[in-house]
């Protein structure tokens, strides 16, 4: 009666990922039995969801590779995959929770989750303030698509506010973030960035999300983000 911790099916999200084109339904190779899907196909996999109770879904989006550019255009665009498989799950399984993954990395070319800057002479790197504009007009992109959660997961210092900004800016004010506040640079991850085709393309990510090592850095950026 009085336990404080439960693991129950009606507490779970289940992650999807959802590409461009038409009857995909391809298995990824570092996660077999999941697959990465085309909004086409999305309708019957949601259905599975809902018929297992599973309350709610986070979506993944994978564009053409043609379309990913040094800023990440597709992330945004009114018609880009992940606008698209909001739209179809909402029609198609209204029920379902539907929380947008927010992040840069799918939809770069560097795969990198910001904007990429360089001083003469030194290397490029993520410039987190010039990405937080992409990122809030994407969650707010999504939100108007039909996302109930916007969770962003890039590990740019201040994102948070950015897009509470952007979505209390156009009357969104019941859309809820979930923020992945705690984000470790990790080979753990190896396994998504096959799933989500978003591995950088130079360097790391080290710069941006956290050292593995450090447990009060986590706590230090829960609270920045809260």
């Amino acid at each position: 009666m009085v336990r404080e911790t439960r693991i129950s099916v009606d507490q779970l999200v289940y992650p999807m990922f959802v590409r461009d084109g038409q009857g995909i339904r391809e298995e990824i190779g570092s996660m077999p039995g999941q697959f990465r899907i085309s909004v086409d196909r999305l309708a019957e996999e949601l259905q599975q969801v809902d018929d297992l109770g599973i309350p709610a879904v986070m979506l993944f989006g994978i564009p053409d590779e043609e379309l990913k550019d040094p800023v990440g255009t597709p992330a945004y665009a009114e018609e880009g995959i992940i606008c698209r498989a909001l739209r179809e799950a909402k029609q198609q399984v209204p029920d379902l929770l539907l929380v947008a993954d927010v992040c840069l990395c799918e939809y770069t070319d560097h795969g990198h989750c910001g904007l990429i800057s360089q001083t003469p002479g030194e290397s490029p790197g993520v410039d987190n303030d010039s990405t937080l504009e992409v990122l809030a007009r994407t969650a707010l992109t999504y939100a108007r698509a039909g996302a109930d959660v916007i969770a962003p997961s890039d590990m740019m210092d201040g994102r948070v506010a950015a897009i509470r900004r952007s979505l209390d800016a156009a009357e969104l004010y019941r859309i809820p973030i979930l923020s992945y506040a705690a984000k470790y640079a990790s080979a753990y991850y190896g396994p998504f960035r096959e799933a989500a085709e978003s591995a950088p393309q130079f360097g790391d990510r080290k710069s941006y999300q956290m050292d593995p090592a450090n447990a009060r850095e986590a706590l230090k950026e829960v609270q920045l983000d809260l």
